[in-house]
């Protein structure tokens, strides 16, 4: 009689221990499942696609971080290409300032304030001149502390009749990220340049035509 209570009683403990095995297996295969099925979804969610010649093409999507020191380079080097793009043309130029002030807050329209009043466009129109940024040197940008700090290291060529003139570019200031509130057509980056000042603007090199 004890011999069968001792079986029923092993018994017992078998199925209960091939009972809570079988849980915590179930368990773990509900979690994984769980758990794959969320990182499936998060994928589908970043991708998206694109419409280009009548055919929907998909594209992945990343986390802005990864690309806020790239999208950062871009908004400040379009910034001095607009300001500093100068033709002789008053509409021309107009623009591009306007272009240039929707990017940056009230420190660069007191810099082009400043030039207007010395005559610097007048002179551009006058002396039919073309002013372009050449390809910018460097561009330091500090995405760790926001605002972004940066300075600016480039060239601006005046092109005259008989010459042209190569002049240094250096700039600083700080880049704040306005946001995906911040993002429009004239402002694609959602970033504002604050504090910009010119730190160096000398001759380098001029040539004859």
């Amino acid at each position: 009689m004890f011999q069968q209570f001792k079986n029923i009683d092993s018994a017992f403990r078998f199925v209960r221990g091939f009972a809570l095995v079988f849980i915590i297996s179930t368990t773990a295969v509900c979690l994984y499942v769980v758990h794959r099925y969320t990182q499936v979804l998060q994928k589908g969610q970043g991708r998206i696609y694109v419409l280009a010649a009548g055919k929907l093409l998909p594209a992945e999507s990343a986390d802005r971080r990864e690309s806020l020191a790239v999208e950062a380079r871009d908004h400040i080097k379009m910034f001095h290409i607009y300001f500093y793009g100068l033709q002789p043309d008053e509409e021309v130029n107009t623009r591009h300032i306007n272009a240039a002030l929707n990017l940056a807050d009230s420190t660069a329209y007191q810099e082009y304030k400043d030039l207007q009043e010395r005559g610097y466009y007048a002179q551009i129109i006058s002396g039919n001149i073309t002013e372009e940024v050449l390809e910018y040197d460097s561009i330091r940008v500090d995405v760790n502390h926001p605002p972004f700090y940066f300075r600016y290291y480039g060239k601006l060529r005046m092109a005259r009749a008989t010459s042209l003139l190569t002049r240094s570019l250096v700039t600083e200031g700080y880049l704040r990220d306005l946001g995906t509130s911040g993002i429009c057509d004239k402002n694609p980056h959602g970033f504002l340049i604050e504090h910009w000042k010119v730190l160096d603007n000398h001759d380098l090199s001029l040539e004859r035509r």
